[in-house]
């Protein structure tokens, strides 16, 4: 299980343009050839947001290369996939979700131990301008404060 390990695609954007609220972990709904190019690493979820539909929680714009080897079995790179998780989580998500401000982005895709595809989701709110100024003052205060300590 070495490989399962390394496989750990971030959304790097989504603690800076949000505050994060609350995590879940959800499995995703995905064919054949979408696996195997995530054990690959050739998945990218920058731009990718959460939405309801009528019967589930589905990740948008999320982007998995086309497999190498996959010849006409393979799949669209950025179709709309299921997020499978609780009626209880679902419920949850769906109420506040629906309140003014709220979103649900995800944050990593990550292979569990088991060998299945996860992602790491959050509730957050978005951050005005001034709250990111101020994430910048402390990721640079905290960066000289490092510096100076090695010394």
């Amino acid at each position: 299980m070495a490989l399962s390990s390394q496989i750990n695609i971030k959304n790097k954007k989504a603690s800076f343009e949000y505050h994060l609220i609350d995590r879940y972990v959800a499995g995703i709904q995905l064919l054949g050839t979408e696996i195997k190019s995530i054990r690959e690493g050739k998945a990218n979820i920058n731009d990718s947001f959460c939405s309801f539909f009528e019967d589930g929680l589905y990740i948008r714009n999320m982007h998995i290369a086309e497999y190498s080897f996959g010849s006409f079995y393979n799949h669209e790179s950025k179709r709309d996939r299921k997020l499978l998780l609780t009626k209880k989580e679902l419920k949850k998500l769906k109420d506040k979700g629906e309140e003014k401000g709220f979103t649900i982005v995800p944050l990593r895709i990550f292979i569990s131990e088991r060998g299945f595809a996860k992602v790491e989701i959050a509730l957050a709110q978005g951050k005005k301008d001034f709250d990111k100024r101020e994430t910048i003052k402390e990721r640079e205060t905290k960066r000289e404060l490092d510096r100076v300590m090695k010394y």
